[in-house]
């Protein structure tokens, strides 16, 4: 099929489309007919993401006599080893970024069992192709799920940390396994800790005590004008609490989580609102519990959906209703043991890589954003400083 061409390897074969479509429409007699390929317009932050696609189709021939829409969303992944972007990290850390991200991840939650661990309300989208590749790369063929528009309201935002909650509370480490077993893996909050070392330590607290990067136009306009002069010290002195940080995550109770859950992850289906389909785990390890609700807080606000000020009123309702899905599965730790972990966890993983100093100099960086993101910084350290 030429229309699948922008597909590359992946472009299927005559009878491995039609058995697609088969799968996708649930028709034994199917007949692919109109296909296109469409490049899913949104940035890829992941360097084991090589490339996003929809694909969208008809059929002719089906069992009622009538043609019908079909579509799926096809996510090619890689090892970093293949990331353009490889060569920018320091020599000497490149072997360890590329051992230690398992860039087979989501194929793996694919072919495990955790669906039947989600609570009701949560599921996974449905799968119907996977390809896996002798070089580092694999295909998963899965369900393109049309999402509800607008903004999450409030009462989204508790449901999704409820049911994290529940989720977090079936996936202690005593009852369950990683889904890539591997060395050092169980070890508690490896994977932190590894991000901490690598993104925070090397490259962005430097970058932050570095008093000419707040000299850059963007951003020193940016500070001026909010008059957030103490951010910079505000900073650099939570980078110092950084290592006393993380041991005090590792040593509160465990749970392997979803580990990136931002409402991004977490899609709302048009047809079923009050329903997620869970998408892009992350940190395959054991975490500190409330490690979810970070990314939860601030993934909107973070791509400019959500405005900095709501943070307070999001993060009171999502701490609670963690707390609430924790109870109804039989985990019992305290409030302020949920806190520290959600909120340490907030810390290390976002606090220090809110501001997007790598735009400087390119052409999409705009004051208005760098305004956003100097407030969400400081919504962050806001939140956290009085518990950290």
């Amino acid at each position: 099929m030429t229309a699948l061409e922008p597909l590359g390897r992946d472009a299927l074969s005559d009878d491995d489309l039609t058995a697609l479509v088969r799968t996708i429409t649930g028709d034994p007699q199917a007949v692919p007919a109109d296909v296109r390929v469409e490049p899913v317009d949104y940035p890829i932050g992941t360097p084991s993401t090589e490339s996003l696609n929809r694909v969208f189709g008809t059929t002719a021939g089906t069992a009622t006599g009538s043609s019908e829409e079909w579509s799926c969303f096809v996510k090619k992944f890689q090892s970093v080893r293949h990331w353009p972007m490889i060569d920018m990290l320091p020599p000497e850390f490149r072997p360890l970024f590329i051992h230690n991200l398992p860039w087979q991840l989501e194929i793996a939650v694919h072919r495990s069992d955790v669906a039947d661990l989600l609570p009701e309300g949560m599921r996974l989208p449905a799968t119907y192709r996977i390809d896996v590749y002798d070089d580092d790369r694999a295909t998963l063929w899965m369900e393109n799920v049309v999402q509800e528009w607008g903004p999450w309201p409030i009462d989204r935002f508790e449901r999704a940390a409820y049911l994290l909650g529940r989720l977090s509370a079936r996936r202690q480490p005593h009852l369950v396994e990683p889904f890539l077993p591997r060395e050092h893996v169980t070890t508690p909050g490896i994977g932190l800790r590894f991000y901490s070392e690598g993104r925070v330590l090397r490259a962005a607290l430097p970058a932050l005590a570095d008093p000419q990067t707040w000299r850059h136009p963007l951003l020193s306009a940016a500070v001026c004008h909010l008059g957030d002069h103490r951010l910079r010290d505000d900073l650099v002195e939570l980078g110092e609490r950084i290592p006393a940080v993380l041991d005090a995550l590792e040593a509160l109770p465990q749970c392997y989580q979803h580990g990136d859950a931002s409402p991004q992850n977490l899609l709302v289906p048009h047809d079923k609102p009050d329903e997620f389909v869970v998408i892009d785990w992350g940190f395959d390890c054991p975490q500190a519990v409330g490690f979810d609700l970070g990314q939860l807080l601030i993934g909107l606000a973070h791509a400019g959906e959500l405005a900095p000020e709501a943070l307070p009123m999001v993060h009171k309702v999502i701490l609670k209703s963690f707390q609430d899905g924790l109870k109804v599965e039989g985990m019992q730790v305290s409030e302020d043991e949920v806190l520290y972990g959600y909120l340490g966890s907030l810390l290390v993983r976002a606090a220090f890589t809110a501001l997007p100093l790598e735009l400087f100099g390119k052409s999409d960086a705009s004051p208005e954003l760098f305004e956003e993101r100097v407030q969400l910084t400081r919504a962050i350290v806001d939140l956290v400083s009085p518990v950290i």
